[in-house]
């Protein structure tokens, strides 16, 4: 049965996609069968992993909302073992038109279900907000891993989203965990990175990954090229990191 992993923070610019997108990829590339389910109506997932979202014609919102199955919007992206349920901005009208649908809650685990088993490892870029989309993702997911981006205000929000995931267990998903922490956008020639980092050990007692993702040019300009660090720049110290969490990620699921 497939891991599903959540990849959330409410916080915008913390490093959440580009943690779905490359993640995904370093463990397609590990050879695991990847499926990264896009969550965002800014779909940003979708076009970082090379495809034309105008040309799509069944996202996430069409599964959602019952006009599709899950097997007819799964998509193939240009990378080995690696598929993708996409996204557009009509997922934002997803939460109104979910009103009043019983369950609304589950309606992507329901989806996701039926194919869970096809895969090693289900990715979900959850949209940078606390809302039923969000909800749905961790009712689907086995485990949340939070990117926490090296800045001052790191911790803000933190402890929301830690209230929210235990809202969730408490009854909606009594299995849901902690995946754990990865810190991104690590700037080692300041002080300021090292304290947040030293800060969030002190007041978070959930795993905290080894492999910390740092800034880096070449992370930031591969999305605009369609494309997964470790396909856009293979040898960039971006795409050795992600290499490094997936293997982290496989070898805790190994344990």
């Amino acid at each position: 049965m497939g891991k599903i992993i959540a990849v959330a923070n409410q916080k915008g610019g913390v490093g959440k996609t580009t943690t779905a997108i490359n993640l995904s990829a370093c463990l397609a590339e590990a050879g695991k069968k990847v499926l990264t389910i896009d969550l965002d109506p800014q779909g940003n997932t979708t076009s970082g992993l090379g495809l034309e979202k105008e040309t799509i014609d069944n996202t996430v919102y069409e599964l959602m909302i019952g006009q599709c199955t899950v097997r007819e919007s799964l998509q193939q992206t240009n990378i080995d073992n690696l598929f993708l349920l996409p996204s557009d901005i009509n997922l934002a009208g997803a939460e109104i038109e979910l009103l009043g649908i019983n369950e609304k809650e589950y309606i992507l685990k329901n989806e996701v279900d039926y194919i869970r088993d096809d895969y090693d490892f289900i990715i979900i870029d959850c949209p940078p907000s606390l809302n039923m989309l969000t909800i749905n993702a961790m009712t689907t997911a086995n485990t949340i891993l939070v990117p926490i981006q090296c800045e001052y205000y790191a911790l803000e929000g933190l402890s929301q989203l830690v209230h929210t995931i235990n809202l969730v267990q408490e009854r909606l998903n009594p299995d849901l965990e902690m995946e754990g922490v990865v810190f991104t956008m690590y700037d080692a020639r300041t002080n300021l990175s090292l304290q947040v980092v030293d800060n969030v050990k002190k007041n978070l007692s959930t795993n905290i990954y080894k492999t910390i993702i740092p800034r880096n040019i070449r992370l930031a300009e591969a999305p605009s090229y369609g494309m997964p660090i470790n396909l856009y720049d293979s040898k960039s110290a971006g795409a050795e990191s992600y290499r490094l969490l997936a293997k982290e990620v496989i070898e805790r699921e190994d344990v």
